[in-house]
């Protein structure tokens, strides 16, 4: 392997195209050791401010929902709406430009520039500009341009693509700016300051607006009755891009045009609150193309007439229109929501977690449908976590498209003998031997979890021997930093089988426990810890055979495996259910596959939709039990009793969150009398095998240490607390990170009986 680059000498564009993993690898290097810093604070604060801005929304959901009707009903009726947009724009003097690519997008705003002899454009901020070239084919043309939007000068100035879809300039420090300016520039002011930088950069561009020809701006809707252009935007400079030059041209997707103004409403709502946290953003404009003011004339100057171009570009859409998966980017309304809420992106950003144009979680299918399946490599970053789907103000969801795009990329991958042989041996799918041996590896965890108890003493004295970690490091690339969880001499099944002198519990017909593959082959003391607190509410609880549930196969992109295991699982939860038993289950991520990932899985929505009505976190269902038959947890589950004390830090699984069953836990543990202090990070940054992954160590303990700092913070504050967490891969993480032993919820209360 080629000696890797020194971090500080990589350049964004340099690793922008990550068809190559060592580009990637390259740039999560790169971006953890130079722009880490700023990223998370300048995201973070965005994460933030958007909770606080739609909570504030009264009709939140509703508003969500219309806006996904919306995008759903003009991209199902596209075609007509194209026509339609064309004859607004013709009837209202403009001309209309449908560009099937790129190239041909550049060579008619190329040619109307060179016609009207154009020397200077000034641009708006526009991620579609990027993703076709513009300002490299403008300038080959011989005719300057200038980015206006302040980061986008920035990111011009630096010869930088975007990290960020609203926040190109995300990933700079104020110091960085000021050392950038004064490299690029002859000045002698001090450029100390934000308020001195944003003077300085506002000088310069003042000049170019008032030498400006021809101004070229994008889109955020279009509305096809009329032909008009809604912008949003924070400082003004697009208003100045589309109202002083005479000429104006705007850019946008075809996935923009909508059938009316009216349309416009509840996007003008969401778009703010989602991307920066604002009820409404600063500049608003709804145009109506060509204007009918006169353009700016300097002195000296002679006026000329108005002139308006809409250039609408496919250059993938309509591919990604038809495509059954892909399809669903097109409802993207590039508010950066779900770039905000993810880990992973919160401490990379977008030269890691993004390709030449696109980045996030969204970015991987834009890249893919705008250029090549393999420029989406990024994607990998999307651990699934799901914590971006809920904040999606359309509703899309990101981590099925990226793990859609795993799929695909695993099946470009030649075969081979020993990824057949180690898939037929596994359990995967026959589609999904062509895949990766690690993705082989952490997709049939079932199978080797039960090996590996099976044979628990041997399988574990193994991973001690000489060279054993070196050896699971170059074949299946678990990385030898990350300590390994020992296998149980016994199953979750195997100890819920031994029991003896159980009664029936009084509240009949009780539950069923999920006994989930994670649980059963890696903690099955947590397992019967459940068990055993919810039988202390009086449940009646049974324990579902160990079956594989496709939460490992899917997250590797081995979409048959996770399909099979679905569909082998869901009849078995439904005669349960049919009993009228309610499903319980301990780990997170399962129960996430249950109430949501099942749907893209199971070929019957009838059975889909039962099971996720009837599926509960395990301390979820005690509350509600206790609240029903108004318990006093605090005489059942006394605090004062516990061994581990009663001062609590405790951690949330992300998909937890996603399924509204967090809070819950929060609740029985106070009402049992413990003091808990809660973390507040999106994601823990284990995400199940990620963590475990060679190539992504360094990151997953980048994000870790966010997590981290706040247990020592609230400790120096306020003295030792108990690490509680309810995902398995959250107990690794805080484990790995603080080095102490870690909790479940369940194992805390039943400590108390």
């Amino acid at each position: 392997m080629a000696a890797p680059l020194n971090s500080a000498e990589i350049q964004p564009r340099q690793v922008a195209n990550k068809s190559n993993k060592k580009a990637l690898l390259d740039a999560i290097r790169m971006t953890l050791e130079v722009q880490s810093a700023a990223v998370r604070h300048n995201t973070q604060t965005f994460n933030r401010n958007r909770y606080a801005a739609t909570a504030l929304i009264g009709d939140y959901d509703e508003l969500k929902d219309r806006a996904r009707q919306i995008k759903e009903n003009a991209l199902a009726n596209l075609p007509e709406l194209l026509q339609r947009l064309e004859a607004s724009v013709q009837a209202n003097g403009g001309h209309f430009y449908l560009a099937k690519t790129a190239a041909d997008a550049n060579q008619y705003i190329r040619d109307v520039l060179v016609r009207h002899q154009v020397k200077r454009v000034v641009k708006g901020k526009s991620i579609t500009s990027e993703e076709i070239r513009l300002n490299h084919a403008i300038e080959a043309a011989g005719i300057a341009v200038a980015e206006t939007d302040l980061a986008e000068f920035i990111l011009q100035v630096a010869d930088e693509q975007p990290s960020h879809i609203i926040a190109p300039a995300l990933h700079y420090s104020r110091e960085r700016i000021t050392a950038l300016f004064k490299r690029k520039f002859t000045t002698d002011l001090p450029l100390d300051t934000g308020e001195e930088l944003t003077r300085f950069a506002r000088e310069k561009l003042r000049e170019q607006f008032i030498a400006a020809d021809a101004g070229i701006s994008g889109a955020n809707l279009i509305a096809a009755d009329s032909g008009s252009l809604m912008l949003v935007e924070s400082e003004g400079n697009i208003r100045m891009t589309m109202t002083l030059p005479p000429l104006h041209i705007a850019i946008a997707g075809i996935e923009k045009v909508v059938p009316s103004r009216t349309d416009f409403g509840p996007f003008l709502e969401l778009l703010p609150a989602s991307g920066t946290g604002q009820p409404l953003t600063s500049y608003v404009s709804i145009l109506h193309p060509p204007l009918q003011a006169p353009p700016f004339v300097a002195p000296g100057g002679t006026g000329k007439p108005r002139e308006f171009h809409l250039v609408l570009i496919d250059n993938g859409r309509s591919r990604m229109r038809e495509d059954p998966v892909l399809h669903e980017a097109l409802y993207c309304i590039r508010c950066s929501a779900c770039l905000n809420s993810c880990a992973n992106f919160e401490t990379v950003g977008g030269h890691a977690f993004g390709g030449e144009t696109y980045s996030g979680g969204i970015g991987g299918s834009w890249e893919a449908g705008t250029g090549t399946l393999m420029n989406a490599r990024f994607s990998e970053l999307c651990t699934a976590c799901s914590r971006c789907v809920p904040q999606c103000p359309v509703r899309i969801d990101i981590p099925w498209l990226n793990e859609n795009l795993r799929q695909r990329m695993n099946r470009e991958q030649p075969p081979s003998a020993a990824k057949s042989a180690f898939g037929a041996m596994t359990g995967s799918a026959e589609q999904d031997r062509v895949a990766p041996l690690q993705k082989q590896f952490f997709g049939n965890y079932h199978s080797l979890g039960k090996w590996g108890t099976r044979f628990a003493g041997l399988a574990n004295a193994s991973m001690h021997l000489p060279g054993a970690r070196g050896l699971m490091e170059s074949a299946f690339g678990v990385d030898r930093r990350r300590k390994l969880p020992l296998f149980p001499k016994k199953t979750w099944e195997q100890l819920f089988r031994e029991e003896r002198g159980v009664k029936p519990g009084a509240i009949d017909p009780g539950v069923v426990m999920l006994a989930d593959v994670f649980t059963n082959y890696g903690a099955p003391e947590r397992g019967m810890a459940a068990i055993q607190v919810l039988r202390a509410v009086g449940l009646d609880v049974a324990l579902s055979p160990a079956m594989a549930d496709g939460r490992a196969a899917m997250s590797q992109g081995m979409m048959d495996t996770a399909q099979r295991q679905a569909r082998a699982l869901a009849p078995v939860l439904k005669r349960y259910v049919d009993e009228g038993r309610k499903i319980v289950v301990l780990e997170p991520s399962v129960l996430a596959m249950l109430r949501f990932d099942f749907k893209h899985l199971l070929d019957d929505p009838g059975t889909q939709t039962l099971l996720a009505q009837n599926s509960f976190e395990s301390l979820e269902v005690l509350w509600g039990v206790a609240r029903e038959m108004q318990l006093d947890l605090a005489q059942i589950f006394a605090a004062r009793r516990c061994p581990q004390g009663t001062r609590l830090f405790y951690h949330s699984h992300c998909q937890q969150k996603t399924c509204n069953s967090a809070t819950q836990t929060v609740e029985v543990l106070r009402a049992a009398g413990f003091d808990v202090v809660t973390s507040s990070v999106e994601c823990c940054g284990m995400a199940g095998s990620f963590g475990y992954k060679r190539e992504y160590y360094e990151l997953s303990m980048a994000v870790g240490e966010d997590l981290f700092a706040q247990v020592r913070r609230v400790e120096a504050e306020s003295g030792p607390r108990t690490l509680v967490a309810s995902g398995i891969s959250c107990h690794e993480q805080l484990s790995a990170g603080l080095g102490r032993e870690v909790f479940h919820p369940a194992e805390l209360l039943a400590s108390t009986l």
